[in-house]
């Protein structure tokens, strides 16, 4: 598989500017992986696509207001700092990206909010566009963390739309959203409402979550045309004894394993044992699925819409199969099926 191979004439019209007014009112495309046969439908009407004993695997991460604006000191320049993780807990060290990466070198200080309630400096360059800060915060750090947060926004692709609204806030996170961590949301996990659980649950459905805290990898252009060359960010994935086992007593009474979106596909793909199932893990994963790849655990795929050339588009076609995918992505232009995080969703059985 090569990089040109997942190319498609997409439009801004194309790409969702805002949510659907009800989470599971967006619509639903339902691809069959082995026959190629689609069906529209909406999101609410996967209730009767899935049966009693299959398992929905979620993302339990949440987004943190990860994008700052503040000002370069002297010369008073407005920066944007985009934080990626935390480093040290104790000294206030952060893994960030800044824009204009130009103007920022090691030793500045940047100031942010009003009265310069937070002042951080530039300590480390770690790539062309990052840097490391460390925050100047006397206080302790639950207050350094509130004040930290207080003062960005939800980082919404600029893709979308620049500028962040109150419904973000609510919006760009899941209604499963638990475990801080994310600078993206798992954007299939967007579509389910507390009713549209409820209704599963009531079917039978049974539903487990794992924790994959989403980084700016998925996001990151793909630059080598040999698939094979590039190289996946790390992010950190927890998948508790629960959750595994879960997940291995429906592989053994053959219920399907539904991953809600590609975070937890990479996921769940990382600790596979020989035996093909899965295990309890807490650290990184760099996993990068793209065609052809043959998967141990998950039966169907919930997924949205994916951007041209990305990685997230990439792994869906390893899941439905190539020719399939990309037909179903010709049909969904030409039904007006809307892209991306705040686009309609897809469902491969």
């Amino acid at each position: 598989m090569k990089l040109s191979n997942f190319n498609f004439n997409l439009t801004p019209d194309n790409i969702a500017k805002y949510p659907s007014k009800y989470r599971d009112e967006s619509r639903l495309m339902v691809l069959n992986r082995k026959t190629g046969e689609i069906q529209h439908q909406l999101f609410k009407e996967l209730y009767n696509f899935l049966d009693e004993n299959d398992l929905l695997v979620v993302n339990n991460t949440k987004v943190f207001p990860a994008r700052l604006y503040g000002n370069k000191e002297k010369t008073g320049a407005e920066i944007e700092v985009f934080l990626l993780r935390e480093l040290n807990k104790e000294q206030r060290l952060w893994d960030v990206l800044v824009d204009p990466a130009r103007k920022i070198r090691i030793g500045n200080k940047l100031y942010f909010g009003e009265n310069d309630a937070l002042v951080a400096e530039v300590i480390d360059n770690t790539t062309s566009r990052g840097r490391t800060l460390r925050f100047l915060y006397d206080g302790s750090y639950d207050s350094f963390k509130t004040t930290l947060f207080k003062l960005g926004e939800m980082p919404l692709p600029k893709w979308i739309r620049k500028k962040v609204e109150h419904i973000d806030t609510e919006r760009y996170q899941t209604i499963f959203a638990k475990h801080e961590g994310a600078v993206a949301v798992p954007a299939a996990g967007l579509h389910f409402s507390r009713e549209l659980l409820k209704r599963l649950e009531i079917k039978g459905v049974e539903k487990t979550e794992i924790t994959l805290h989403m980084g700016i990898g998925h996001f990151r252009t793909v630059d080598v045309e040999d698939l094979s060359k590039h190289k996946m960010d790390s992010e950190q994935v927890i998948i508790s004894e629960e959750s595994a086992d879960l997940i291995n007593l429906a592989k053994s009474r053959e219920s399907r394993v539904v991953a809600v979106g590609i975070t937890v596909l990479r996921a769940i793909e990382t600790p596979v044992t020989t035996k093909k199932e899965i295990k309890p893990f807490s650290g990184w994963t760099n996993k990068f699925i793209f065609p052809p790849h043959e998967f141990s655990i998950p039966d169907a795929l919930i997924t949205n819409f994916q951007l041209p050339l990305s990685t997230m588009l990439m792994s869906v076609a390893a899941f439905g199969g190539f020719d399939h995918v990309m037909h179903a992505y010709n049909v969904a232009l030409k039904e007006g099926y809307r892209f991306g995080v705040y686009g309609d969703a897809m469902l491969i059985i």
